[in-house]
C-alpha cells in the first residue's frame, strides 16, 4: 500500500483507468453474453451468403466461426448482423458487433484515424474491372468515358477515382451499397462496369445465370490487403482475434487438420505443433482467457485456412479461385503464422 500511494496521483490515474478498460473488455462481454456479435457481408457468394437453408456461410463467415470456436469450443455461437460498406465500422465502433468479419482494407486512415484495429491479414486481394464480353473491351484503358457501378464508402470507390485521374480518362459513377445491387444494376445495363476486389469480381460473375458472358480485365490496379477488425484499444480481444487467425495458418503449415487434429495434440512431437495443440504450455495462453486446447476445438470445428478457403473459394467452388499469393510462404506465397512460442 504504501508503495503504492508513493507513486502519486498520476500512478493512482493510471491504475484506476486501467482497471476499468478491462472491466468493460469486449472478451469479458462475450464471455458474459453467451456468443459472438459478428458484422458480415449482405450477401456475397464465398465470403458470405446464406444456402439454401438459410444458413450463413463463407469464407468471412467461417472467421467469425473459428473464434467463436476458440472462446466457446463451439462455432456456432454466433450472431451474424449484416452491414454495408457504409456502415460496417459505424457499427464496429458503437459496438453493435464485436468483430468485423467483412471484406475490409487494411488502410493507414482507417488504422490511424478510424481508430480500428486490424488482427491480420486472411485475404490479399486487388481491385478489378468487370464488363459484358459483348463491349469488346480488353483492357482498363479502353474504359474512358464509361459508367461504372461502384460501392460507396469503400477503398475502391477511391481507387477507381485514383486510377481514372492518373490515366487521364473520364467515368461517370454509378454509386451502389451492396453486392447484390451491383449485380441487378450491373445485370440491367445501368453501367458498363463493375469494379471491386477480384475476388469480389469472381463471386459476381459466379452469381450470373451466364458467367462466360461477362468477363474479368487483366489488370488489378490496387493492394487489398482484407482482414478482421476490432475496435482500437482492447488489446486482449485483439489478440484472441489476431492468434485465431493464426492458429488457422500454422495449422495448414503443420498439416494439422480437422480431421486429424485430435490425434495430433495426442501424438505429435514437433514442439511447436504440441504448443498450438495445448499439449505443451504456451506462454500468454491464459492472460487471453483461452483453454489448453483452443486451437484444437477451432480446427476441428471449422477446419484450418486451407481447408477454410478451397471450401468456399478454391477450384472446386463456382468462384474457382487459386491460392496464388493466399498461399503458404513455402509454396511463394503471403500466409505464415508468427511462431507460438
Amino acid at each position: 500500500m504504501k508503495r503504492f500511494l508513493s507513486l502519486g496521483l498520476g500512478a493512482i490515474c493510471l491504475t484506476v483507468w486501467t482497471a476499468g478498460a478491462g472491466a468493460a473488455g469486449t472478451l469479458d462481454e462475450v464471455r458474459a453474453r453467451g456468443h459472438l456479435k459478428c458484422g458480415i457481408n449482405t450477401g456475397l457468394v464465398g465470403f458470405a451468403a446464406p444456402d439454401d437453408k438459410g444458413v450463413w456461410r463463407g469464407f468471412d463467415v467461417d472467421f467469425c466461426r473459428a473464434v467463436a470456436a476458440a472462446l466457446f469450443g463451439d462455432a456456432n455461437r454466433v450472431k451474424y448482423k449484416n452491414l454495408t460498406g457504409k456502415t460496417r465500422f459505424t457499427s464496429l465502433r458503437s459496438r453493435e458487433i464485436d468483430l468485423l468479419s467483412r471484406n475490409a482494407t487494411w488502410t493507414f486512415s482507417r488504422d490511424a484515424d478510424l481508430q480500428l484495429t486490424f488482427a491480420g491479414v486472411n485475404y490479399y486481394d486487388g481491385q478489378g474491372f468487370m464488363v459484358p464480353k459483348k463491349l469488346g473491351v480488353k483492357s482498363a484503358r479502353d474504359l474512358g468515358g464509361a459508367s461504372v457501378c461502384i460501392q460507396t464508402g469503400t477503398t475502391t470507390e477511391l481507387n477507381l477515382a485514383d486510377y481514372f485521374r492518373v490515366h487521364k480518362m473520364t467515368y461517370k459513377a454509378v454509386p451502389i451499397e451492396t453486392a447484390s445491387e451491383a449485380l441487378s444494376n450491373y445485370l440491367a445495363g445501368r453501367c458498363d462496369v463493375y469494379t471491386t476486389d477480384a475476388s469480389g469480381l469472381a463471386a459476381t460473375r459466379a452469381a450470373t445465370e451466364n458467367p462466360d458472358n461477362h468477363i474479368v480485365l487483366p489488370e488489378i490496379i490496387s493492394k487489398e490487403p482484407l482482414g478482421p477488425v476490432v475496435r482500437q484499444g482492447d488489446d486482449q480481444w485483439a489478440d484472441v482475434v489476431r492468434w485465431t487467425l493464426n492458429a488457422l495458418i500454422a495449422a495448414e503449415e503443420f498439416g494439422v487438420t480437422s480431421a486429424n487434429a485430435n490425434r495430433m495434440a495426442a501424438e505429435a512431437t514437433n514442439p511447436e505443433v504440441r504448443r498450438l495443440l495445448g499439449t505443451e504450455e504456451l506462454q500468454g495462453r491464459a492472460a487471453l482467457g483461452l483453454s489448453p486446447g483452443w486451437a484444437v476445438s477451432v480446427i476441428t470445428e471449422v477446419g484450418n485456412f486451407g481447408e477454410i478457403f478451397e471450401r468456399n473459394l478454391g477450384k472446386k467452388t463456382s468462384l474457382g479461385l487459386a491460392r496464388g499469393l493466399n498461399a503458404q510462404w513455402k509454396n511463394g506465397g503471403l500466409m505464415y503464422a508468427p511462431p507460438f512460442r
